[in-house]
């Protein structure tokens, strides 16, 4: 009897691809700079060289480079998409483009270098981990490039690569880079950003992804080198778990989900969570999406979470872990970037979006603008478009939140004037401020009666001031977080704490 045929294995080379692929990193950075640094043409270098351009696109952007004296191909028409950026030859709005190398992917965002699109900077740098600066050797260290890098360095952005381009514009003149970096060096002092200065030129390809022969001088990585060895580590898987919660799933009485998105850390089935604000613990019964339930979930992954106990969560909520909560406070000090035409106005509400909320929010201070040539601290009243400052906010209800420096998530917002509905400003959460006890004052009296809050005062002023609150029927206390405020106040100055159960017992309290 014959002996069974063996049996070969194929393997398909296209599965091996994929496979290759999914172990491959992810680097997500921006460029950033002055007006006609060159940024735009140095993505489409990158992109050229790493062949990372469609034959087709190709064809089409050679067309579109006859006439603009920028070569055979004006690389900057691979990035530049909208009409008006090919026809006044800038950019204006965030492109990003994907490309891969051998060693690593990469997903760019190209920001526009002009003063009045710095919000758009803003946007391509808040999910970066790295920050491209251009520079001009022909200029050297411009205004827009200095607020462009200490906008990365706000952003958290660890890792900063100055690239001084057109360096074919000065004759590859060393002293003229020598120059830059110490200039820049010397700004950058004090911020905690690691730079790496490298000399190239976006339009004849030196030190992009090859390294130069007109530079023997430079000894280090090109450009493209240097972004695949850069640390790549996502920092928000290893942050605290934190969970603000989107929606409410209720397909059927048998089901109750919390839908979102997972701002930081990880979590599995039987771990336990705070929920936020009521502080009741529980534990993840269950982690589903469309797929299928998972054993596992980690930050930016979009799923519903079932619990273990029936608790009364909505949206804006959050999840987070028993160990290391978030802090709770009305009253946010943060760094802020304006972005509006219309200067900030002390005593202006605006509608403050974080996470999965909004509240009103009034600007009550500003501690200082900041100088973007010094980076001193200069006092201010209001800031101006794309100045910088600290400002003290006073929201309604209170903000669960994290420094920006620990939680990108949850240490930012933005500013919405509610009479427009522009986006005014962009905030990184510093902390909470401290309230003066002058501020409160004193002599106030309440008391609970039959569920309502009832407040009195002896100042005439108050009273009048007052007036229609005091003469008007009691309101009711139908607020859950302020009443927990209430009872928390009550139980720091050691006095009797009204049952949340049985809102008719009264007392009289004062301060």
């Amino acid at each position: 009897m014959a002996a069974p045929a063996e049996v070969l294995s194929v393997v398909d080379p296209f599965e091996e691809f994929l496979e290759a692929e999914k172990t491959k990193d992810l680097l997500r950075f921006t460029t950033a700079g002055s007006v006609d640094d060159g940024k735009s043409t140095l993505i489409g270098r990158l992109l050229y060289d790493s062949r990372s351009v469609y034959e087709d696109q190709l064809e089409s952007v050679t067309k579109a480079s006859v006439g603009r004296n920028a070569g055979a191909i004006d690389f900057s028409l691979l990035t530049d998409g909208l009409r008006a950026e090919r026809e006044q030859g800038i950019t204006i709005d965030v492109a990003y483009r994907y490309f891969a190398t051998p060693r690593r992917k990469f997903i760019i965002a190209d920001t526009p270098g002009h003063e009045q699109y710095t919000r758009n900077m803003v946007t391509g740098a808040s999910t970066a981990e790295l920050a491209i600066i251009l520079v001009d050797a022909r200029k050297g260290l411009l205004p827009q490039s200095r607020r462009h890098a200490y906008i990365a360095s706000l952003l958290g952005l660890s890792h900063l690569a100055i690239a001084v381009n057109k360096m074919d514009l000065v004759g590859f003149n060393q002293d003229i880079f020598n120059q830059i970096e110490a200039d820049f060096r010397q700004f950058l002092q004090g911020q905690r950003i690691e730079p790496y200065f490298v000399p190239i030129s976006a339009l004849t390809g030196d030190n992009v992804v090859a390294r130069s022969k007109s530079m023997p001088w430079f000894h280090g990585p090109s450009l493209l080198e240097y972004l695949e060895m850069v640390p790549v580590g996502n920092r928000t898987l290893q942050e605290s778990f934190r969970f603000p919660v989107q929606r409410v799933v209720r397909p059927d009485q048998h089901f109750r989900g919390y839908a979102g998105t997972i701002a930081s850390g990880q979590i599995r089935p039987g771990d336990p969570v705070l929920i936020l604000p009521s502080r009741r613990q529980t534990t993840v019964q269950q982690i589903t999406t469309f797929d299928g339930d998972l054993p596992t979930a980690g930050a930016t992954e979009s799923v519903t979470l079932r619990l273990a106990d029936e608790i009364d969560i909505i949206r804006g909520d959050m999840l987070a872990a028993v160990e290391d909560p978030p802090q709770r406070s009305n009253f946010i000090a943060a760094t802020a970037v304006w972005l509006s035409e219309a200067p900030a106005r002390l005593g202006a509400r605006y509608r403050l979006k974080h996470t999965t909320r909004q509240e009103t929010a009034e600007l009550k201070s500003i501690e200082y603008r900041i100088d973007i040539n010094t980076l001193g601290h200069n006092p201010a009243q209001t800031l101006e478009m794309n100045e910088i400052g600290l400002v003290h906010l006073e929201t309604v209800r209170p903000l669960l939140f994290d420094p920006y420096a620990k939680n990108r998530a949850t240490g930012s917002f933005i500013l919405i004037d509610p009479a427009t509905n522009a986006t005014v400003a962009a905030g990184l959460i510093v902390g909470s401020y401290h309230v003066p006890s002058s501020t409160i004052g004193i002599g106030y009296e309440w008391r609970l009666q039959n569920g309502s809050l009832v407040l009195s005062t002896d100042d005439l002023e108050q009273k009048l001031e007052w007036n229609a609150l005091t003469e008007s029927e009691p309101k009711p206390l139908d607020d859950p977080e302020a009443l927990e405020a209430l009872q928390h106040l009550l139980r720091r100055l050691k006095l009797s704490v009204p049952n949340q159960t049985n809102s008719q017992q009264e007392g009289d309290f004062s301060i």
